[in-house]
């Protein structure tokens, strides 16, 4: 375990990469967002405004994943960690690091519902089916897909690492194939409102176990690659 504590001091050494960064981006997005929402406001535009931009910070912790190994895989071997080592200091600084993004966006909905939206009536944390089912089970659903997001990249840092950009670029597109393929046969067999009845009855926190699945997948895939891998 001291060895696991040892990897997530060294993981937040660079606190750029885990902290201020994903908190600049966060903040810049807000700002930005309430910025527009207050032209709308003063011009006279009605009605709630909704924007895409808390997106932001949770597509950043895919450059997070794959800088988390491509920038410290190589320093912890010299400090004698063991893969299995690495791995779980990392997974574990990446849960602390979403938990924290979690309860930032839960405190902000919470400000922002009680406040009508920043008064203007303008919501960047409080947004549709995810807030409407609870700030808990909104906070739990940022969390994971801040994981998966990170998971996203690790995993695809772990195959650079250890096949090559090329392989690299190949698995993203076998992936982006299979993806485009299922989309395919849905349609082709006019399967689309039974799949969106499945997702209805499983519900949002159904959905969030989906995600938090998938996160646990691509980990589950990345470890064996990991441990093939050269500095």
């Amino acid at each position: 375990m001291n060895r696991i504590q040892k990897v997530v001091r060294m993981q937040l050494t660079n606190r750029q990469t885990f902290l201020w960064v994903p908190l600049i981006v966060l903040g810049g997005a807000f700002g930005l967002s309430l910025a527009v929402y207050g032209i709308l406001y003063s011009a006279g535009v009605t009605g709630a405004f909704y924007g895409g931009g808390a997106q932001a910070p949770l597509w950043y912790f895919a450059v997070i994943g794959a800088q988390a190994l491509t920038m410290t895989f190589p320093f912890s071997q010299a400090m004698s960690v063991t893969r299995r080592e690495f791995f779980l200091g990392t997974m574990l600084t990446a849960v602390l690091t979403a938990a924290m993004l979690a309860v930032i966006f839960v405190i902000g909905g919470l400000i922002e519902t009680a406040t009508g939206g920043w008064g203007l009536n303008g919501y960047f944390f409080a947004v549709g089916v995810i807030w409407e089912s609870g700030p808990v089970l909104a906070g739990l659903f940022y969390f994971v897909l801040a994981m998966l997001f990170f998971v996203s990249g690790f995993w695809g840092a772990t195959i650079f690492k250890r096949f090559g950009t090329l392989w690299l670029v190949v698995t993203l597109v076998a992936v982006a194939a299979v993806i485009v393929l299922a989309l395919f046969a849905v349609t082709r067999m006019d399967a689309w409102p039974s799949v969106i009845d499945w997702f209805a009855s499983i519900g949002f926190g159904g959905i969030t176990l989906l995600v938090a699945g998938i996160a646990a997948v691509l980990a589950a895939i990345a470890f064996p690659t990991l441990r093939r891998t050269t500095p």
